[in-house]
């Protein structure tokens, strides 16, 4: 082994003897890991919310919605939704029939929107088949009368599978006496879990046919969900086809409503790394007083190796060695507590919700009602290397000082 790297290894790796040496590059190191885990830990987290919103939430909700407020003909829609099927980044475009509603039981009541679909088409436009619990929209086509829900709806109305459930329009039904509210009774034919309160608690699904019996609509439809290839560019494909809506459409994306949600998890992503980076940059500073201090201990050292012919760069090799090591230490430590802490922080959470009894993410604050993590290899990768060039820069002018040393005014202070 080079001498230069064999010496900083000595230094590094020195026991209880190696005093001042040996405790500031302990320091160092545990700065570095704390905050590569910390760090980790974050992004990860953050990177969870990011796919629960693409995934979750934005694999429900429409990316694009388009509405007809006054009503308009079957043969224009149909038309409509012929022309948006053939746009560039239009993944598909699903018919829908979308009113308000109230759910209604013995336990309780809920205003939610009542979604009329097609069952057997309705895995082109929504993954909601991935969220059911029991049932599932399949069993709409064999019972015209079934409805889907949420899991906190029907925990908080107080139903099951297999139950029934009354349903009121808001057209009234007009007889000679007064006007009365049109309600219909469904069965529970599915009930699902997004983890978005927002989803779970009002949002229900029905079969089409049945949907515009209830609603008392002319048309089968009075909605379109579209879904584009890239959830971002939504509103960039909103305006690209507004042009050809008719008057009585009317268009929003997903952003409209969940837009505020999802910036805030990227703006916080932002903000939380900026301060975590801010907390190596430290470690790494401290790094840097490590050195120096190392080098002010081991001057005599220093001065001995010039005196038997060591050439300046074999000394600033030494200890640029020595950060190097201290460097790749610390980030080794850090990724063997920040990678096991980023798998299992999702776990360790509704652990401490267990145990506590506390909610620790309100599901009416936040898209989702569990901490979800996912450790991307990009993420290491930069970390990792980040780390490792702030090891380095912060050696540079220790280093340089401990090569200008001059041996005899060392061994004269000694």
């Amino acid at each position: 082994m080079a001498l230069p790297r064999f010496i900083a290894l000595r230094y590094v790796s020195a026991g209880r003897g190696g005093g001042l040496v040996s405790f500031m590059s302990a320091i160092a190191i545990a700065g570095l890991a704390l905050g590569i885990a910390l760090l980790l830990t974050v992004l990860s987290i953050m990177n969870g919310f990011d796919r629960e919103m693409r995934r979750n939430v934005l694999g429900v909700v429409p990316h694009i919605s388009l509405r007809s407020e006054g009503g308009m003909a079957e043969e224009s829609w149909l038309a409509l939704r012929d022309e948006l099927a053939g746009r560039d980044g239009i993944v598909s475009v699903s018919p829908r029939i979308e009113m308000q509603a109230l759910v209604a039981t013995e336990s309780g009541n809920r205003g939610v929107i009542a979604n009329g679909v097609d069952p057997a088409r309705e895995a082109e436009s929504s993954a909601m088949k991935r969220f059911m619990l029991q049932g599932g929209l399949d069993a709409l086509a064999a019972n015209p009368w079934g409805v889907v829900l949420g899991e906190s709806l029907a925990r908080d109305l107080d139903l099951s599978l297999g139950d029934p459930v009354n349903l009121y329009s808001p057209a009234l039904a007009i007889n000679p006496l007064t006007p009365l509210a049109n309600f219909r009774r469904f069965t529970v034919s599915g009930i699902f879990r997004v983890g978005s309160r927002q989803i779970d608690d009002g949002l229900i699904f029905l079969n089409r046919p049945a949907a515009q019996a209830l609603f008392r609509l002319r048309s089968p439809r009075n909605a379109l969900w579209l879904r584009v290839g890239d959830v971002l560019e939504a509103e960039r494909r909103l305006a690209e086809i507004a042009p050809a809506l008719p008057d009585a459409v009317r268009g929003d994306t997903w952003i409209s409503e969940f837009g505020a949600v999802y910036e805030n998890i990227r703006f916080s992503r932002t903000l939380v790394s900026f301060l975590l980076w801010l907390l190596i940059a430290v470690a790494a500073f401290n790094l840097v007083v490590s050195l120096i201090l190392i080098v002010r201990d081991k001057r005599a050292d220093i001065a001995v190796l010039r005196a038997l012919g060591a050439e300046p760069g074999a000394i600033l090799r030494i200890f640029l060695w020595q950060g190097a090591l201290i460097g790749v230490t610390g980030i080794c430590l850090g990724l063997a507590a920040g990678v096991p802490g980023s798998l299992y922080i999702g776990d360790l959470a509704g652990f401490v919700e267990a145990r506590l009894g506390v909610e620790l993410l309100n599901p009416d604050i936040y898209p989702t009602d569990f901490l979800p993590s996912r450790l991307q290899w990009g993420d290491i990768v930069t970390v990792s290397a980040g780390v490792l060039l702030l090891s380095l820069l912060a050696t540079i002018y220790p280093a340089r000082r401990a090569a200008a040393v001059r041996p005899a005014v060392a061994l004269r202070a000694e």
